[in-house]
């Protein structure tokens, strides 16, 4: 799965935070500034799901 982030530096750090104690993250993309809103970037993350439980 491919996520967009938005959001100033310190928003997508914390987001990149909390995304990895949830998801598995494959890879993430440089930040990209917002040509629109001053000091908001842009940030692409690619997740996997975890695993859940003990296989059988």
């Amino acid at each position: 799965m491919r996520i967009r982030l938005e959001g100033n530096r310190a928003e997508l750090t914390l987001g990149m935070i909390h995304l990895r104690e949830v998801f598995t993250v494959t890879s993430v993309s440089r930040a990209y500034p917002d040509r629109a809103r001053p000091h908001t970037y842009r940030l692409y993350v690619t997740i996997l799901p975890r695993k859940i439980g003990r296989p059988a």
